[in-house]
């Protein structure tokens, strides 16, 4: 079964997904190809890096509004058995992130690679926007950063990004994470494990009633 996630890579719920699709893939007995697809939950420009609770407040209606939603999923996060530290985390454009990743996924290692972002991002304070960083989290999973820099200096995997992008509006994805498995059937949001599972399970008695 293929399954595609739609996430962005400073998404926390799209983190939390990924560990439990992680958790539900090493669960299930089938064969499964997991595919990632990129989603923006905000393309416009990022100039400064900003802490990430200033830009929540800015968008959400001031700091406490902006601290309840951080303190909930962290709270998700860490029952999950991920810490995610707002304190750090910086405001990011992900299109350069993005691009980086399909640049792991030509060299086998675009999961390695998305765990890398997401623990930059939410560990560690990296800013994900800037190519120098995201050059040494290339490095991080085995790739090279020479070669990885000068992708992402460069326009290669630029339209096909923004193509990704488009394709994912298209076909309706509108929140993170979305999980398309065997091509048609949606599950969305970070789902636990049990009920990823239990997807799994659903959509290989319909494929097979289908065959």
């Amino acid at each position: 079964m293929e399954i595609e996630i739609y996430a962005d890579v400073v998404c926390p719920w799209c983190y939390i997904g990924k560990r439990r699709l992680d958790e539900a893939v090493a669960a299930y007995d089938g064969d499964v190809t997991v595919r990632y697809r990129p989603f923006q939950l905000d393309p416009t420009p990022v100039p400064e890096p900003l802490p990430v609770p200033q830009a929540l407040a800015a968008k959400f209606g001031g700091p406490d509004t902006a601290r309840q939603m951080i303190d909930r999923v962290t709270q998700v996060a860490a029952g999950a058995g991920l810490t995610l530290d707002y304190d750090r985390a910086l405001a990011a454009n992900t299109f350069d992130a993005h691009r980086l990743v399909r640049y792991a996924g030509e060299r086998g290692k675009a999961g390695e690679m998305l765990d890398a972002l997401y623990r930059a991002h939410f560990v560690d304070g990296v800013d994900v926007g800037s190519p120098d960083a995201l050059a040494g989290l290339a490095e991080q999973v085995g790739l090279d950063a020479a070669d990885a820099r000068r992708y992402l200096d460069s326009e290669e995997g630029t339209k096909e990004l923004a193509a990704d992008l488009a394709s994912a509006h298209d076909l309706g994805v509108n929140s993170v994470p979305t999980f398309v498995l065997a091509g048609k059937y949606a599950v969305q949001g970070a789902q636990d494990t049990a009920t990823l599972l239990a997807a799994f399970a659903e959509v290989e008695r319909r494929e097979s009633a289908d065959n």
